[in-house]
Protein backbone atom coordinates (compact mmCIF):
# COMPACT_ATOMS: atom_id res chain seq x y z
CA UNK A 1 0.00 0.00 0.00
CA UNK A 2 1.62 3.29 -1.08
CA UNK A 3 1.47 6.08 1.50
CA UNK A 4 2.01 9.65 0.28
CA UNK A 5 2.64 12.31 2.92
CA UNK A 6 2.14 15.97 2.06
CA UNK A 7 3.59 18.48 4.49
CA UNK A 8 2.65 22.11 3.97
CA UNK A 9 1.63 25.36 5.55
CA UNK A 10 -2.11 25.87 6.09
CA UNK A 11 -4.21 27.85 3.66
CA UNK A 12 -5.34 25.38 1.00
CA UNK A 13 -9.06 24.95 0.47
CA UNK A 14 -10.87 21.64 0.63
CA UNK A 15 -11.28 21.84 -3.16
CA UNK A 16 -7.50 22.17 -3.59
CA UNK A 17 -6.90 19.20 -1.28
CA UNK A 18 -9.45 17.13 -3.20
CA UNK A 19 -7.69 17.90 -6.47
CA UNK A 20 -4.28 17.10 -4.98
CA UNK A 21 -5.57 13.75 -3.67
CA UNK A 22 -7.10 12.89 -7.04
CA UNK A 23 -4.04 13.81 -9.10
CA UNK A 24 -1.54 12.22 -6.73
CA UNK A 25 -3.57 9.02 -6.43
CA UNK A 26 -3.87 8.79 -10.23
CA UNK A 27 -0.11 9.26 -10.63
CA UNK A 28 0.77 6.69 -7.98
CA UNK A 29 -1.64 4.14 -9.46
CA UNK A 30 -0.37 4.67 -13.02
CA UNK A 31 3.31 4.51 -12.12
CA UNK A 32 3.33 2.00 -9.23
CA UNK A 33 0.52 -0.16 -10.67
CA UNK A 34 -1.60 0.01 -7.54
CA UNK A 35 -5.30 0.51 -6.97
CA UNK A 36 -6.82 3.79 -5.71
CA UNK A 37 -8.36 1.99 -2.73
CA UNK A 38 -4.87 0.82 -1.74
CA UNK A 39 -3.30 4.30 -1.95
CA UNK A 40 -3.24 6.49 1.15
CA UNK A 41 -2.62 10.26 1.04
CA UNK A 42 -1.99 12.10 4.30
CA UNK A 43 -1.89 15.86 4.81
CA UNK A 44 0.08 17.35 7.67
CA UNK A 45 -0.13 21.09 8.13
CA UNK A 46 2.39 23.10 10.10
CA UNK A 47 1.77 26.57 11.45
CA UNK A 48 4.13 29.33 10.37
CA UNK A 49 5.66 29.18 13.86
CA UNK A 50 6.71 25.54 13.23
CA UNK A 51 8.36 26.02 9.83
CA UNK A 52 11.79 27.51 9.15
CA UNK A 53 13.74 28.40 6.03
CA UNK A 54 17.21 29.87 5.69
CA UNK A 55 17.81 29.83 9.44
CA UNK A 56 14.70 31.86 10.23
CA UNK A 57 11.18 30.92 11.21
CA UNK A 58 8.80 31.21 8.28
CA UNK A 59 6.74 33.74 10.21
CA UNK A 60 9.80 36.03 10.30
CA UNK A 61 10.48 35.78 6.54
CA UNK A 62 7.90 38.48 5.68
CA UNK A 63 9.49 40.95 8.09
CA UNK A 64 12.85 40.56 6.37
CA UNK A 65 11.27 40.88 2.91
CA UNK A 66 9.51 44.11 3.97
CA UNK A 67 12.82 45.59 5.18
CA UNK A 68 14.50 44.74 1.85
CA UNK A 69 11.74 46.56 -0.07
CA UNK A 70 12.02 49.77 1.92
Amino acid sequence: MPIVRIEMLPGRSIAQKRELVRVITDAVCNIAHTRPEDTLVLFQQFSVEDWAKGGKLYIDQDDEDDEDDG
